[in-house]
């Protein structure tokens, strides 16, 4: 490093920024100029014992005093430029679930890999319901397919989420391999940071694994029964690649409840957003109204009633979601 430290002394208060690496049970670590360090966070940002108006999540920047001695101090945390919200329930829970908590998963990030595995546990809904998030993160969002090699006939499936969502970049993966892991050099550059986002045994751990050129993360056998994996992640981390580039992973999720995902929504189903604008009535219900274009689309097969169907559904659990859910608070800057 180029600069000097005078060790253990503590009157010296060597400001640095860093960023946060990993949360997990009061553990936090983070990335400076000086290599990576244990910290804490200042007292002011406590009441009782309890963290006032924030979370500290992967991905935020902070400024903190140096210790090379002991924990360093965290001292502010900077303004999110994304993050990655989700409700605690998906909507199904709707009936019974009288509120919930909107956790911030990640921030800071550039580009989300949402993984989906080519196996028998291949579902289009759930990338749906993942991409309506991410696009409402103000991240870009990338498709990536994984285990090609375990599929006699990947490319069907390629073509299907292709033809889905013809504005998204989608590619076919093998971490066993190396098949297609040419198509992600262009997103994983020094500087990005790249969250992985998917179920768990969809290869998340396999892919991180691949990249870094190193056994970094734990990697669990699939169930056979039923193809999916073991949560082998159990906190959230950053991985440094060799070029600079960075990789968040987190915990595998099977509820992805969304938050706040309008922006989401209108961008995976921009037809139909369409369709709805053109409508007589402004306050069309769709069901019966003269001069109702999604009827019309539907009646003439333009419009899938299953495809119709899965935006309703997004659109009644969004809405639950921020209804049931209190807002994320507004980050704190305590010096």
């Amino acid at each position: 490093m180029s600069k000097n430290i005078q060790s253990c002394n503590s009157d010296l208060q060597l400001r640095v920024k860093a960023i946060i690496t990993e949360v997990s049970k009061g553990k936090v670590k983070a990335l400076c100029e000086f290599g990576e360090v244990s910290a804490k966070l200042k007292g002011s940002f406590y009441r009782n014992g309890s963290l006032l108006d924030m979370v500290l999540v992967v991905g935020d920047n902070v400024w903190l005093h140096y210790n090379d001695c002991g924990d360093s101090m965290i001292t502010e945390i900077c303004e999110r430029r994304s993050s990655f919200v989700r409700t605690d329930f998906s909507g199904h829970a709707a009936g019974y679930v009288k509120t919930m908590q909107s956790q911030v998963l990640a921030a800071n990030f550039d580009v989300v890999f949402i993984l989906a595995s080519l196996n028998q546990e291949f579902n289009l809904k759930r990338i749906e319901r993942y991409l309506a998030t991410v696009l409402s993160s103000n991240a870009k969002a990338v498709i990536v397919l994984t285990k090609a090699d375990l599929a006699e006939d990947f490319q069907k499936r390629v073509d299907l989420v292709r033809n889905e969502f013809p504005a998204i970049d989608c590619f076919a993966i093998s971490s066993t391999t190396g098949f297609g892991l040419d198509n992600l050099d262009r997103y994983i550059q020094k500087g990005k940071i790249i969250v992985f986002l998917g179920s768990s045994g969809v290869g998340k751990s396999s892919l991180a694994n691949r990249l870094a050129e190193d056994d970094i993360m734990a990697v669990s056998d699939i169930r056979m029964k039923d193809d999916r994996g073991r949560h082998t992640t159990s906190i959230r981390q950053l991985i440094v690649l060799r070029n600079g580039a960075m990789i968040m992973d987190t915990p595998g999720i099977r509820e992805l409840g969304l938050y706040d995902a309008d922006k989401g929504i209108c961008e995976v189903f921009s037809d139909i957003e369409e369709y709805i604008r053109s409508c007589r009535f402004s306050d069309c219900t769709h069901r019966s109204e003269p001069g109702c274009m999604i009827q019309q689309m539907l009646n003439s097969k333009q419009l899938s009633l299953e495809r119709w169907k899965r935006y309703l559904t997004l659109q009644k659990e969004n809405e639950w979601g921020k209804k049931k859910s209190p807002p994320v608070k507004k980050q704190i800057q305590i010096r």
